[in-house]
């Protein structure tokens, strides 16, 4: 009987192990990760502001990109949702609350309310339109006169971070969907004439490899900022990138120990800067060169110039200024520019330095 007991007690451990939530996993801290400079600053401007418009990251395989996009998790702050409501309502904003809660406010009534982390959702490739955007339960609906929604992940992304691994390998009907409601910040679902409607407003994170193909351009054009990361080449550095890897790998735990303090600094920054964020400024000068750089660089629409304007601020409210400077601007308006620009259709996007000579003869830099 003794054996019985033992693998009773092993059998409720695995099945402990599998109802584990996803979020136990421990992730490597965002603070360790070395180098990709250009990846974590626009990823971290996106939480300060996520009127940018998100980031793509495209770069060689193995460089970390899906590592730094998870490790983002720890560092989001917590915002003030509608207690029990599936799409994390605002309990402030009218635009961002479901109908339903948007009814209970209309007619006077108290909304509970709770803090919750802002939410970051994983967009498997081979998800289906109901996965990404919901379902109807049409017989409920027919027979008891109800819309029975079931949310899917846009419900849950809204007013958080929707992170598509391999965006260039998505197939087109779900880069339709998302291109709908990365644009109107809402989601609509109709099955048999019954049309429900619930705010999908996200920060819209991607990554992929460039050899495994492009992206649409109408896709890529949905990205305020766009990351370019290759493999370090510094053999010291990389070393310490196995090394840090290693030490992970084999305590997970005391390796995010290690670095308590310094991910704590960096959400208090974030934090700081989202409240300082509406008193930053950019004078009119600088506006107006911001638009002389998208005009001489042929960028189409007006995306550019706004995602820049958006871009720098959140740069200086990060760094506790509430002037953008144009060195803030110089440092941005590679990532906000440079996969908007006209190019060669065998032409792979430009590193950047197309934009920074337009910006160099602009300023006078």
């Amino acid at each position: 009987m003794h054996w019985a007991k033992e693998f009773t007690l092993t059998i409720q451990t695995i099945m402990a192990d599998i109802k584990a939530p996803e979020q136990a996993r421990p992730v490597f801290p965002f603070t360790a990760i070395v180098g990709q400079e250009e990846m974590k600053l626009a990823l971290i401007l996106n939480v300060i502001d996520p009127k940018i418009g998100g980031v793509m990251i495209m770069g060689d395989r193995g460089t970390g990109k899906s590592t730094t996009v998870r490790a983002l998790v720890d560092l989001l702050p917590e915002i003030q949702v509608v207690a029990d409501d599936p799409f994390n309502s605002d309990p402030a904003d009218r635009e961002l609350m479901s109908q339903e809660t948007r009814e209970k406010a209309e007619r006077g009534e108290p909304l509970k309310t709770t803090t919750r982390k802002i939410a970051m959702v994983d967009l498997p490739l081979g998800a289906t339109e109901d996965r990404v955007c919901g379902t109807i339960d049409i017989e409920k609906a027919l027979t008891e006169g109800v819309k029975a929604f079931e949310p899917g992940l846009l419900a849950k992304a809204n007013r958080g971070i929707l992170y598509v691994d391999e965006v260039n390998l998505l197939d087109d009907h779900l880069v339709d969907v998302l291109l709908d409601s990365a644009a109107s910040g809402w989601n609509t679902v109709e099955r048999e004439g019954i049309s429900i409607s619930h705010p999908a407003r996200f920060i819209l994170v991607g990554s992929g490899n460039p050899e495994e193909g492009e992206l649409r351009p109408q896709l890529l054009d949905r990205f305020g900022m766009h990351a370019q990361i290759g493999t370090v080449k510094d053999a010291e550095l990389r070393v310490k990138i196995v090394e840090q890897r290693a030490s992970f790998d084999e305590s997970p735990i005391g390796f995010r120990n290690h670095y308590l303090g310094s991910q704590q600094e960096l959400t208090d920054r974030i934090v700081a800067a989202r409240a300082l964020l509406e008193k930053v400024s950019i004078d009119y000068d600088s506006r107006v060169k911001i638009s002389q750089i998208c005009s001489e660089l042929d960028v189409d629409g007006l995306r550019g110039d706004i995602v820049t304007n958006r871009a720098s601020q959140a740069l200086a409210a990060f760094e506790g200024r509430t002037q953008a400077t144009p060195q803030d601007i110089f440092r941005i308006i590679p990532l906000c520019l440079r996969h908007r620009l006209r190019k060669d259709p065998l032409e792979s996007i430009d590193s950047g330095d197309k934009v920074r000579e337009a910006f160099k003869k602009v300023f006078a830099y």
